[in-house]
């Protein structure tokens, strides 16, 4: 599927549920919660094998095998449980709670939306597109601090190319809302022809450091970014 296909597909969604009262932001918020409990039992699952971080009974597993008010009531539970956690698992879903009230709208959100699609198998440009696509909708929509989520990416590149970040240097963004800029940063330098062993090392510990005062856009950053979106 490409990447406005989805985008299409799940905003057309959120249009379902905005009769419920639930605004744009509540609605990428809880796709990040959903999309981050499918891939993680994407890759504990054959080829990859990987451990999962989610606890026994809370995964996607049991969310896709109930219905009705025991669907959302074994939700909202998973959320609680998993905001208590140590470590990233407790930062990603500190203070997270289930907006999506009728539990036949969460069933579909869950079933026919998102447990259809292969979300590890699609290519990291589709994820990253879609999910900034959905962020863009939002900002479109939302005018009132749409800034703190979106920055068009085409003003990003600009100003990531004029700034022309080289290896060695330590990169901040003091403000980084969900990471945009620090992403096409990272982008901009892992292309740089003839880096060595050490300075690809670099870029994956101690070169880049974001600053967000907002619990909720440092935990969609932290979905995003664990979750391989």
């Amino acid at each position: 599927m490409t990447a406005p296909a989805l985008v299409q597909k799940l905003w057309n969604y959120c249009n379902i549920l905005r009769d419920d009262g639930l605004s744009y932001g509540d609605y990428v918020e809880q796709l990040t919660f959903l999309l981050f409990l499918k891939m993680a039992d994407e890759q504990s699952r054959a080829p990859f094998n990987k451990p999962s971080p989610i606890p026994k009974g809370f995964g996607w597993d049991k969310l896709v095998s109930l219905d009705g008010d025991e669907l959302e009531i074994h939700y909202r539970h998973t959320l609680e449980e998993l905001g208590k956690r140590s470590g990233m698992l407790g930062i990603i879903f500190r203070k997270a709670q289930n907006k999506i009230q009728d539990p036949s709208k969460l069933r579909r959100l869950v079933v026919d939306l998102i447990d259809k699609e292969q979300w590890t198998m699609l290519g990291t440009d589709v994820k990253g597109d879609a999910y900034e696509g959905l962020l863009q909708k939002n900002a479109e929509d939302v005018k009132g601090g749409a800034g703190q989520y979106f920055t068009p990416r085409a003003l990003i590149s600009a100003m990531v190319d004029v700034m022309a970040p080289k290896p060695g240097q330590t990169i901040c963004d003091p403000a980084c809302g969900t990471g945009g800029f620090l992403l096409a940063a990272h982008d901009y330098l892992a292309k740089l022809p003839g880096l060595d062993r050490a300075q690809k090392k670099a870029l994956k510990s101690g070169t880049f450091h974001g600053i967000e005062l907002v619990d909720s856009v440092i935990q969609l950053s932290f979905r995003q970014g664990t979750a391989g979106l």
